[in-house]
């Protein structure tokens, strides 16, 4: 701005081609000076650890879409130049992640390639204080329920006409869907409540005009999520109502399939198998995390459930819903868990023959009930535990698949992918189970339509299928 000054004062003594010019040169430089300022601000949102994660993120971005930011999610482009990374705190390992990933941001922000780093998310919930202090390359943390802060930071509104509408970063024909937010349950293990808080459900009428909207942009499969799908409406409608959203949601004009996913068995509420038994809309599908089999275990985990009451809860819902498939998570590792105890668990695994099983080692969580105890487990007892239940649940897998060789399902068409088309069925939800796949140099499915498929082969894990009939 002096060197402009100097020209108007000298301007004088030049000829007028001299003064022209040069002044063209300032609006030039002045124009390209104010383009650069003005550059549109393009955001990178990270997303690590559960689904939950992820309709936190994908409603992340709708408000910062709503508020004309250019986003990307988990993208690998260079030019964003504002990063958000939404955390997971829930285990060792996802704190690990979590932590490593802010710190290469952090890098990448020093090197001066980004301009803004945000931290949001469990890990910042729990752990804010120590994360400021020892990562302050960091522009700001915010906690799980702090979206209108973290928006306003960003000189952007939180725009409440846009609850219901998500920006949908799974592929279109399906979506996850969060009913509830927090947990009330006291799970002596268990960190949740410590970063989302008590239980708070969303109203029936506002899950319902999210499945509509959904529905109306190609969303096929519901995928119902929540820290606890059972306790759905004891807080707003003061008892459970989740069989009640169920016929509400089957009721959504092009929702074809809707999953259940993280279900408490303690106090299981039965009409829930009613339901999934006469609505087609509802999976023949249940996640419902069991965590162990031995009475000693289960009361110090505080589950409120006994060996004998989950025995009697799973032979009932087979009997109601015939065919369901059941997905459950077991963890080894837990203070004070015996060799009895895990050989219990391993027996009650033979035993049940889950379609679908996960197993987590436990990690010792500050602030919660079981951290007062010796965390006597050793580590690589923890690893050959859980690779002992997986060796398990593999075979039992494998004798499943094999059943279906020969069968035809109906399968849901998810991606292409290294010559295949590959689709999952009514028992297998995306990413964490089983997958169907048919041979594209053969047959042609299109990606988001449902085919029926009959099993020609079958390996632990995955089926392999031929072509019968496409919808």
């Amino acid at each position: 701005m002096d060197i402009f000054l100097k020209v108007q004062r000298y301007g004088r003594t030049l000829n007028y081609f001299t003064q022209t010019a040069i002044f063209h040169l300032f609006d030039l430089l002045l124009h390209f000076m104010k383009t650069k300022t003005l550059k549109k601000d393009k955001v990178n949102v990270i997303t690590l650890g559960c689904s939950k994660n992820l309709v936190d993120s994908e409603n992340l971005i709708t408000q910062l879409k709503g508020n004309d930011f250019e986003v990307v999610h988990d993208s690998n482009e260079e030019d964003p130049n504002i990063i958000i990374v939404n955390t997971c705190g829930f285990i060792d390992l996802a704190k690990e992640e979590s932590i490593n990933t802010i710190l290469q941001y952090a890098k990448v922000k020093q090197e001066g390639n980004i301009d803004k780093l945000y931290v949001t998310g469990c890990l910042s919930q729990r752990y804010k204080d120590d994360l400021e202090e020892n990562i302050p390359e960091v522009d700001a943390f915010f906690g799980t329920l702090e979206l209108p802060g973290l928006l306003a930071t960003l000189n952007a509104d939180y725009k409440h006409e846009l609850i219901g509408e998500r920006t949908i970063t799974t592929p279109m024909h399906y979506a996850y869907v969060k009913i509830s937010e927090g947990c009330n349950r006291t799970c002596s293990f268990c960190a949740i409540p410590l970063m989302r808080g008590g239980h708070v459900s969303r109203p029936i009428e506002e899950l319902v005009l999210e499945a509509q909207t959904l529905a109306k942009r190609g969303v096929k499969e519901l995928l119902l999520i929540a820290q606890e799908l059972t306790y759905y409406g004891l807080d707003i409608y003061k008892e459970r109502k989740l069989a009640q959203l169920l016929d509400a949601l089957a009721d959504v004009e092009g929702i074809e399939w809707i999953r259940l996913h993280y279900a408490y068995p303690s106090k299981f509420p039965e009409e829930i198998f009613e339901v999934m038994a006469r609505r087609k809309e509802i999976c023949n599908y249940l996640d419902i995390p069991l965590q162990h089999a031995s009475d000693n275990v289960l009361t110090a985990m505080r589950r409120q459930i006994t060996r004998a009451e989950t025995e009697a809860l799973i032979e009932k819902a087979r009997e109601m819903v015939p065919g369901i498939a059941i997905r459950t998570t077991m963890l080894v590792g837990f203070p004070g868990e015996t060799e009895a105890d895990f050989e219990e668990l391993c027996e009650f695994i033979q035993e049940m023959q889950f379609e679908r099983l996960g197993v987590f080692q436990y990690s010792h969580e500050e602030d919660t009930r079981a951290y007062e105890m010796e965390d006597d487990v050793p580590a690589e007892v923890k690893a050959d535990r859980a690779n002992k239940v997986m060796e398990i649940q593999q075979e039992i897998s494998f004798q499943k698949n094999q059943e279906k060789i020969g069968k035809t399902f109906r399968i849901l068409v998810d991606r292409k992918e290294g010559g295949y088309f590959v689709g999952r069925t009514e028992s297998d939800s995306p990413e964490v189970d089983n997958e169907v796949l048919v041979d594209a140099k053969k047959f042609y499915l299109r990606i988001g339509d449902f085919a029926e498929v009959r099993i020609i082969d079958a390996m632990d894990y995955d089926l392999f299928g031929e072509l019968v009939a496409a919808d």
